[in-house]
């Protein structure tokens, strides 16, 4: 079972993200906290629902398939966002899901999505993963490769994207790479930024940050395997 922090660990996280935007001159409003949900069953999930918050981030398809359509079903205000890495042959499913996706890095997935969007009608909002780190062990275009990726989304996909989505390497400072995750946005005209969870949100709001993916200080330590 996991061990679950009370609401007041999203009271906790929306002053903490008021405090950086006043610290880089930003209105709070302007900052989206996607409460990271994977893992956690419903029941950890609707206190959180009653304290207010309304945009949840789920790393897989399948689970968000089995726990996230009771919720939605009693609630027409939340938001759905997938953030872990998406294999083309769920792009069904994550195009009726997900409000957003932060995780579009390949071009098989690309051509996935721009088919099921064309056929289902939604529009969810998309986000190009950059893996700013160049690890191997990681999904995500390559820095380098951004700019001719997202030309191909939209231009051979059809996909509309709307910003960009990074995860900095954890033995390394991140404000480079969200400094670098908001150059490539802003040469491309991509107003959103997909940046920061627990440990370094309040950095990656002070490089731009509109949306910061918090989990752990939110609903407190996972002891199930991610």
């Amino acid at each position: 079972m996991e061990t679950m922090k009370p609401p007041s660990g999203l009271a906790e996280v929306r002053q903490e993200i008021a405090q950086a935007c006043r610290e880089a001159g930003r209105d709070p409003a302007s900052v989206i906290l996607v409460a990271i949900s994977k893992t956690f069953a419903a029941e950890a999930i609707e206190p959180v629902i009653a304290a207010g918050q309304r945009v949840f981030g789920e790393n897989r398809v399948q689970e968000a398939k089995a726990k996230w359509p009771p919720l939605v079903a009693r609630r027409d205000d939340l938001e759905l966002h997938l953030v872990g890495s998406l294999q083309s042959n769920k792009a069904r499913d994550a195009v009726a899901l997900f409000d957003a996706i932060h995780s579009v890095d390949r071009g098989s997935l690309a051509e996935a999505l721009g088919k099921e969007i064309a056929r289902q009608g939604r529009r969810p909002l998309l986000f190009v993963e950059v893996n700013t780190g160049g690890e191997s062990q990681k999904s995500g275009v390559l820095p380098q490769d951004a700019d001719s990726f997202l030309a191909a989304c939209r231009d051979r996909y059809g996909l509309a994207i709307s910003g960009l989505m990074s995860i900095p390497p954890v033995d390394e400072a991140p404000a480079p790479h969200f400094a670098l995750t908001a150059q490539i946005a802003k040469r491309n005209g991509l107003a959103l930024l997909s940046m920061g969870m627990s440990a370094d949100f309040a950095t990656a709001i002070a490089f731009g940050a509109t949306h910061v993916r918090v989990g752990s200080a939110i609903f407190g330590s996972r002891t199930k395997p991610l």
